[in-house]
């Protein structure tokens, strides 16, 4: 028996400043400063191109249109899907940290608010980012579905406290103070 092993590389290029969306399919997925850039993996040291590449295909294998804009302003998990959210077509959209931590926002919803939080980046595994991505999309499309299962660990957060923290601040070195959104295009190459 052999086993084939791949890695995907992605290429993300700015092309302007995100603007506000017209499409009620659209969710958009804004993705932190260093993500892709600076910093390159999550914190359990998954690619940061598997989980995107997994996010979008979960929006688009429900019929929603995926967008991926930059934050640059903030790093900050809430005001950065809740900025998205106020842009994207459909008022749904995805935040992803580049240590990976994720959460599904709605425009209308405060920005502590949310419809779906996964805060333990640690246990977030690429079936739970497209189940992710599904999920945001059905809410785009006006369903109401299950929660994303999440898995919760007490020794997660003492485990990685130091390490999330230490990337939390390596992202907020990317910061751009008073820069809006950029409008991202993401090209994925998977490579044998």
């Amino acid at each position: 028996m052999t086993t084939s092993s791949f890695s995907i590389e992605m290429k993300l290029t700015e092309i302007g400043t995100a603007v506000k969306g017209t499409n009620p399919r659209e969710v958009i997925v804004a993705v932190a400063p260093a993500f892709g850039k600076e910093m390159n993996k999550t914190i359990m040291r998954i690619n940061h191109a598997s989980v995107l590449r997994e996010i979008l295909s979960g929006i688009e294998e429900q019929g929603a249109v995926p967008r991926v804009i930059r934050s640059l302003r903030t790093a900050d998990l809430a005001f950065m899907a809740h900025g998205a959210a106020k842009m994207s077509g459909s008022g749904i959209s995805i935040g992803l940290q580049s240590r990976g931590t994720a959460v599904i926002h709605q425009r209308d919803l405060d920005p502590l608010t949310n419809l779906e939080l996964f805060p333990q980046s640690p246990l977030i595994t690429l079936e739970m980012y497209r189940a992710i991505g599904r999920n945001a999309a059905m809410y785009a499309l006006g369903e109401s579905p299950n929660p994303v299962p999440v898995v919760n660990d007490e020794m997660a957060r003492p485990k990685y406290q130091a390490a999330a923290a230490l990337l939390y601040l390596k992202e907020c070195q990317s910061l751009v103070p008073d820069q809006k959104p950029v409008e991202l295009k993401a090209e994925f190459l998977i490579k044998d």
